[in-house]
């Protein structure tokens, strides 16, 4: 599964490219380091866009080609952005068969975007996960660390409507 790259914006602050440049500048004579530095910094900008990925490349002098492969074939790392409500539907096998495409396609519905994407104005985000334990309450998704389950496609506006 490919993944996205964001739309929105790219909108950093000087003070997360200072902290981005000390760890880099901590870490730029260890090429193995990489994957640590590109840790750290989807911890200071919450995802990894390409601008981020072009300051570790240049800093840590390792091709933007690699930077870009390690940021999206590890699940870890994100492309876009991440709502102030980040909302993940179980995509598990007892979720999937209760119905749980059905509540992703109305969320992204009436959220106006798409799997892996952030509202433009920050609120939300959606992804698809796999299993989150809850079997028993399926379909269930999580909005942050709060738990939804035993949904049907009904119920989703509400559930979006408690966090606008």
């Amino acid at each position: 599964m490919q993944k996205k790259i964001s739309k929105i914006p790219f909108k950093g602050t000087p003070e997360q490219e200072a902290e981005l440049n000390k760890v880099i500048e901590a870490n730029k004579h260890d090429k193995s380091r990489l994957m640590a530095v590109m840790q750290e910094a989807q911890e200071i900008y919450g995802y990894l866009p390409v601008e981020v990925q072009q300051m570790i490349s240049e800093g840590m002098e390792v091709p933007l080609e690699k930077v870009f492969g390690v940021a999206s074939f590890y699940a870890q790392f994100s492309l876009t952005p991440k709502g102030e409500y980040n909302i993940s539907v179980c995509m598990g096998t007892a979720c999937y068969v209760k119905g749980a495409q059905g509540v992703l396609d109305e969320l992204s519905e009436e959220l106006g975007i798409e799997v892996d994407e952030c509202t433009e104005d920050g609120k939300f985000s959606l992804n698809a996960c796999r299993c989150i334990g809850a079997c028993g309450l399926g379909p269930v998704l999580t909005v942050n660390d709060e738990v939804f389950g035993k949904l049907t496609v009904k119920d989703v506006p509400e559930i979006v409507a408690k966090f606008k």
